[in-house]
């Protein structure tokens, strides 16, 4: 018999609320954390706003030489790992190192790292041939994306699988799903995994803007990121990250662990078709969905919230409307869906963890998260995507997914612990 898996331990950062705390009063809040830019001047750019997050590296425990040593997102990650761990009520006298994983997503890496040290060597850009002389002894480990996932395991003493995850903005829902598969095989006991990624940089800024993907609507960055609603124009970068403590079962139940979710099922698709295109009927999506279904054994009535990928772009929001139709058929229309992207925007990577770990807190807590800034719902996005205000309701089992440039698509399922099969 398969092994199960169980959340019993979450990290989280977002815009707007460091700590599970305050982002899960942020993600239900109905109001945006998104602004204009301020960590470099946003004035040459289309779209001059991002969500970002409040975060002092200092105030969380990071010493002087993790701060130099560590890019921003590593930090995010660090703290995340901290808190997941204090949260679990593990210590380290109670697991095996070598019995511990460490499974971590992100899209972009060390992006603010390598870019402010490339300005450095190449004196702001305008030497070809850069001096390296200039770099900080750590630069290495900025180009090296599993640094993240290294760095992660020091602090926390995993000595077991470590692996870093990059299948762009689905790596933080296929960093949980390969950290599952860790303890489903035996492989490990207990996975610290998730996502993180801080790409709020003008390279980043830069690369949306060529292909018009983030919105403009600089005059008012509250209301920018709205997702399934006729006014939307684009998406709206973001940061953050979310750590959760996956443990075997029988395991977390023997040592008397809170529990928030169990993952009963994950899949993963791609579209080979291109690289930021998508079409409308959600094919690809929708096969992701059943396969996770069927993992998970369960029909799609028993779907009680779906917590979309809505990252409020036209072509993606119909993409997943498409989706939701096939997989779940007339039950598309009754279960609540929401986008949590309408808050914290679109942290790339980092952004399936994060509504992963929403996931398991609304099933914790009995509440599904709004869709902010949605008043005009799109005629062709026809769902209940619970708009503006939290809805209470008790939720059994909850599908997350995620959609991401080069046609990857992933979908996951958690359950209430203790729900009947």
């Amino acid at each position: 018999m398969a092994r199960r898996v169980v959340i019993t331990g979450i990290g989280m950062i977002v815009p707007g609320g460091i700590g599970t705390k305050d982002a899960w009063r942020v993600l239900t809040s109905g109001q945006s954390a998104i602004r204009r830019i301020t960590f470099f001047d946003p004035g040459p750019y289309r779209s001059q706003i991002a969500a970002e997050c409040d975060f002092t590296p200092a105030d969380h425990g990071l010493t002087a030489r993790e701060i130099r040593r560590m890019d921003r997102a590593t930090q995010f990650a660090v703290v995340c790992a901290r808190e997941a761990l204090a949260d679990s009520g593990l210590v380290a006298a109670e697991f095996t190192p070598e019995r511990t994983a460490v499974a971590l997503g992100s899209a972009v890496g060390a992006t603010m790292g390598l870019e402010q040290e490339y300005a450095v060597v190449s004196n702001e850009g305008r030497d070809w041939l850069v001096d390296g002389a200039y770099a900080v002894p750590h630069l290495f480990g900025h180009f090296v994306p599993s640094t993240l996932a290294a760095e992660v395991a020091w602090a926390v003493g995993a000595e077991g699988p470590v692996a870093l995850i990059s299948t762009g903005c689905t790596s933080g829902l296929d960093s949980v799903g390969y950290a599952a598969d860790l303890i489903r095989e035996g492989s490990a006991d207990i996975v610290i995994t998730g996502a993180t990624d801080a790409p709020i940089s003008p390279i980043t800024s830069a690369c949306f803007d060529a292909i018009h993907a983030t919105s403009p609507n600089n005059e008012h960055p509250d209301i920018a990121s709205r997702p399934f609603d006729a006014e939307r124009d684009g998406f709206v970068l973001g940061e953050g990250s979310a750590v959760l403590i996956l443990e075997e079962l029988e395991a977390a139940h023997a040592r008397g662990a809170h529990m928030y979710a169990e993952l009963i099922g994950f899949a993963s698709r791609a579209n080979a078709y291109h690289m930021t295109g998508l079409k409308a009927d959600g094919r690809e999506m929708s096969e992701a969905i059943d396969a996770a279904m069927r993992e998970a054994r369960i029909d799609p009535s028993q779907v009680s919230y779906v917590n979309a990928h809505g990252s409020s772009t036209k072509q993606n929001d119909r993409h997943e409307t498409g989706a939701f139709k096939r997989s779940l058929g007339a039950h598309a229309y009754q279960v609540p869906i929401s986008s949590l992207k309408s808050m914290v925007g679109h942290s790339l990577g980092a952004i399936g963890s994060i509504e992963l770990a929403a996931c398991a807190l609304a099933i914790e807590h009995g509440l599904v998260p709004p869709t902010a800034n949605l008043h005009t719902p799109d005629p062709e996005c026809d769902l209940d995507y619970v708009p503006c205000v939290a809805r209470e309701s008790a939720l059994e089992v909850v599908l997350s997914v995620g959609s991401g440039f080069g046609g990857f698509q992933s979908a996951a399922l958690l359950a209430r612990p203790g729900r009947q099969s």
